[in-house]
């Protein structure tokens, strides 16, 4: 399938129908930008006051950049420019482009180099990941320290610890397989019943049969380098979600702290992985506001 064919099929699905519902549940308006990249079109919500210090926000791998709606009522566009982006090759608007797919950590680096040029972001900026979107954030972070303010990473996987077996035995028949149903389930799982937003629910759930692309993995991203610009030029923030399925949350919480020794580091509890954009935001954003 060529990039337009793609194009119109993500916009035409019924998938497209949930990410409108599910956008449409932001407070005040959002201006919807297409950057090109050297690998494809990259679909990035934007919102809050143009002068404001800019927030790019990276989602879990098959969240959507409307996950963040929730941080944004929370008050997260009120003292930043919000740019919430939807990974390239996963569900989401942005289109990987034919020719050149993202199959590296150094593909990833060129491409958020690309985005943040094109958002017209000169810097200090915020970046913040949650889960994979973490572990690029991280990768960013500890080679271009110095075009970021500040780093905030919500319970990152693979950063600090691995994945739990347990955890990954639960994902693999949705990995292989996606269905509504079991991305569903998977999820009632994983939080533990918690009550998520329903439009995102099904967002999740049209996501399952979205063409994508295979996402970059590889190693931890190597942070020693970046201890010394931990309270001084750049501030880091690490938030684990205390209810975590995914990694034992006080083992990664230790194992950051040993990292990043300038860091603040916190577990949250009460808290799932996959449910913390939707449940933290309160938390989330006052972080985001620390000065």
């Amino acid at each position: 399938m060529d990039q337009a064919s793609e194009r119109d099929v993500r916009g035409a699905s019924s998938f497209r129908v949930a990410y409108d519902a599910a956008l449409g549940r932001w407070p005040g308006p959002v201006e919807p930008v297409d950057l090109p990249t050297p690998y494809g079109v990259t679909h990035v919500n934007r919102c809050g006051p143009a002068g404001a210090p800019p927030l790019v926000l990276l989602p879990g791998g098959g969240a959507t950049s409307t996950v963040w709606g929730a941080c944004v009522a929370a008050g997260a566009a009120r003292t930043h420019r919000v740019h919430a982006v939807d990974l390239v090759g996963d569900p989401g608007l942005s289109v990987p482009a034919a020719d050149r797919a993202i199959r590296s950590v150094g593909d990833l680096i060129g491409w958020l180099d690309a985005v943040l040029d094109g958002l017209g972001a000169q810097g200090p900026v915020t970046l913040a990941g949650h889960s994979y979107g973490a572990w690029i954030a991280a990768h960013y972070a500890a080679l271009r320290p110095a075009r970021l303010g500040r780093l905030v990473l919500l319970d990152p996987t693979q950063v600090f610890a691995g994945l739990r077996p347990g955890y990954v035995l639960r994902a693999v028949p949705m990995l292989v397989r996606p269905t509504p149903e079991r991305v569903r389930s998977f999820l009632a799982w994983e939080t533990r019943g918690a009550a998520l937003d329903p439009a995102w629910l099904r967002l999740q759930g049209e996501g399952a049969g979205f063409p994508t692309v295979r996402p970059v993995t590889g190693p931890r991203p190597d942070l020693a380098g970046l201890a010394h610009f931990s309270g001084g030029n750049l501030e880091v923030d690490v938030l684990f979600a205390g209810l975590a399925r995914c990694h034992d949350p006080g083992r990664a919480a230790r194992a950051a702290r040993e990292v990043l020794p300038g860091a603040r580091v916190d577990v949250l509890p009460g808290v799932a992985h996959h449910g913390l954009p939707l449940t933290a935001a309160t938390e989330i954003v006052r972080r985001l506001a620390i000065r």
